[in-house]
């Protein structure tokens, strides 16, 4: 297997270079053919590279080439598929095939159809090379990929400047996460004298280095990590890329590339275990952004809007589990969400669908009965990121919230809250779209169908991966035997050797549970009761909202403040330098030494006036004036 390693990326790659040299000429079932089956051999390529690792326990390691080398420095291009890497190679080749798939069905009539599948592919091609990277280099190379076909993917329909600007935002807010990024790794570089994860980790684990800068190393990778997993400050660009094709929030801002922070911090979990300030940074910000987030989709009334802060609201879990050393925990919330977070978001692309292209929930509702596969797959992708047993987002929220409980008593219940707030607009979106009367136009009503099967069935796979996704770590508490974790040990061996946690008793551990899912419950309920029992509906854009509630719609007017506080200084520094620095000061240099010039030529030009006279006159002065020079001067 370890010679056909490489074909893993390389395969979307040639999907990308086909659909994007024939996207003008190929038919739309060849470009769907190519685009989807490229990844689905990539998939099965990946399931046989896991089977391998998980046979052997040993991680398969491939040197393509010798990249460069600087004195003493080498690196080569070189691939790492161990217990971490495999699975993340699982996610992103299986959820990607079966967005693929639901794209031929979605985008069947949009006239950027090969664009669109060349573009899938090329950011396939990226995220696998960030996983399969074994240094931080060519990690760099996929994370600035992604970063382009994420720019690409969201405004790809670039003809509403709205869609354009959003993706402009997104590609901006992600380079200041890449400036920390990348100024963090030069670090490594310097203090370990290498990129590669088998040189750093064993000497970061060992204290090799004992003044190495852990802190600033941390901290400069988190940046890092904030820009692409869109925490606080950095997150509010993941909303505004709602403006691309519903299968692109699915792939990129639900199951792969948000979560690439959480994977590149678990990657590097010794590093972070060394920087125990950093971890208390991460864990605040992770609790913050869970929090923000999850107020915000309180009121959202788009429903793809609410589906996006609801996965900023996730990833701050994850991040609140790594910044607690729950390294196993926040990802098996990484895996997990990517089941029932990509059902979701496709099956909000199938009530879009459905509805003539309209996303504001106030105009749907009973939708129940026209689309019972989506119906019914969303229902189960509700509860399961609501962490209702034994759907998979139970068992790894919980696992979250178990670790918080150890390590601090008041984040464990403000995450607690937090999840009651998930389950309670979660449940508010199913409701307002799926039940009461359908309050859209008669146009939109007698069109009302359920989608086609290429859109269904990849619903019916990612529901039944939401309900039995949680089995692969279910807790010794519950009769379970944590399969991920002993799986995921040797990645994370050296953190736990570090980490000293109390084991927690099992009667705790069934009494953390019943509070959390209680409150899931709770919320849910509270839900039914306000928008079905009373039929709630949320008021018009028009009308007056409570302030708290306006607050919230109006997201806190996080972006007003950035545009008050960030741009707005910035285009007053700007035309500062434009019209005094520039204008005044160098340009007026410039032209000042240039008019000078032409001036001064145009006086000494009137002493050429062609007397021979002034002549003789002008060289008997300038004799006379050397001679009283030189007398003078002796």
């Amino acid at each position: 297997m370890d010679k056909y390693i490489w074909l893993i990326p390389i395969l979307p790659l040639a999907g990308f270079i086909i659909n994007g040299l024939g996207r003008n000429t190929l038919l739309k079932s060849i470009i769907g053919f190519v685009g989807s089956l490229t990844v689905l051999l990539s998939f099965g390529l990946s399931v046989c590279a896991f089977l391998q690792v998980h046979a052997t326990g040993s991680p398969i390691n491939i040197t393509l080439f010798n990249w460069f080398s600087v004195g003493d420095f080498k690196l080569s291009f070189s691939f790492l598929v161990d217990q971490l890497s495999a699975l993340m190679l699982l996610i992103i080749t299986g959820v990607g095939f079966l967005i693929h798939l639901y794209s031929v069905g979605y985008m069947h009539d949009d006239a950027g159809y090969g664009k669109f599948f060349a573009y899938l592919n090329l950011f396939v091609f990226f995220m696998l090379l960030l996983v399969l990277g074994s240094n931080y280099l060519v990690m760099f190379i996929g994370w600035e990929g992604v970063g382009l076909c994420s720019y690409l993917l969201i405004g790809f329909w670039y003809t509403n400047p709205d869609y354009a600007d959003a993706a402009k935002k997104a590609f901006i807010m992600n380079r200041i996460g890449d400036l920390g990024f990348i100024i963090g790794v030069f670090i490594i570089i310097n203090t370990f004298g290498s990129a590669a994860f088998a040189d750093i980790f064993p000497k970061a684990a060992t204290h090799q280095f004992a003044a190495a800068p852990f802190e600033w190393i941390a901290i400069l990778l988190f940046v890092g990590a904030i820009g692409k997993s869109a925490q606080l400050p950095l997150f509010t660009w993941l909303p505004d890329a709602m403006a691309g094709p519903t299968p692109v929030s699915a792939l990129i801002h639900a199951a792969t590339m948000v979560t690439a922070g959480v994977y590149m911090i678990a990657r590097s979990n010794i590093l972070f275990t060394q920087a125990p300030i950093t971890m208390h940074v991460v864990a605040i910000v992770g609790l913050c952004t869970a929090v923000v987030a999850a107020l915000i989709a309180l009121s959202q009334t788009d429903i793809k809007k609410v589906l996006a802060y609801s996965t900023v609201s996730q990833l701050g879990y994850m991040f609140l589990g790594l910044g607690v050393g729950a390294y196993t925990g926040a990802f098996f919330h990484v895996l997990t969400h990517a089941f029932f977070k990509a059902l979701l978001f496709l099956g909000a692309g199938s009530v879009i669908h459905a509805v003539s292209g309209e996303q504001d929930m106030r105009n749907m509702g009973g939708l129940k009965s026209k689309l019972p596969i989506t119906f019914i797959t969303m229902l189960i992708g509700t509860l399961a990121i609501s962490g209702i047993p034994p759907f998979a987002g139970f068992f790894s929220k919980d696992e979250i919230l178990a670790n918080v409980f150890v390590q601090s008593v008041p984040m464990y219940i403000i995450g607690v809250i937090t999840a009651m707030f998930t389950s309670f607009y979660m449940f508010r979106m199913l409701y307002l779209t799926f039940y009461g009367k359908f309050r859209g136009t008669e146009e939109q009503e007698h069109h009302l169908h359920e989608s086609p099967p290429s859109m269904t069935v990849p619903l019916i796979i990612l529901a039944v991966l939401s309900v039995i996704g949680g089995f692969i770590g279910v807790p010794e508490s519950l009769g379970g035997h944590h399969w991920l974790e002993h799986f995921l040990a040797p990645v994370f061996k050296d953190s736990a050797a570090l980490i000293t946690r109390a084991p927690s008793a099992e009667q705790t551990d069934w009494i953390l549970m019943a509070i959390s899912v209680s409150g899931a419950v709770f919320a849910l309920i509270y839900a039914y009761i306000k928008y079905i029992k009373n039929a709630h509906v949320p008021v018009s854009d028009a009308e007056e909202r409570p302030a708290l509630v306006n607050l919230s719609y109006h997201k806190f007017h996080v972006d007003e403040l950035y545009d008050t506080v960030i741009r707005k200084p910035l285009d007053a520094l700007s035309v500062f330098f434009y019209k005094v620095i520039d204008q005044m000061g160098i340009d007026g240099i410039v032209n000042g030494l240039g008019k000078g010039a032409v001036e001064s030529s145009k006086g000494l030009r009137l002493l050429q006036s062609g007397n021979v006279g002034f002549y003789i006159f002008m060289m008997v002065a300038g004799i006379v004036s050397v001679l009283m020079y030189i007398l003078v001067k002796a």
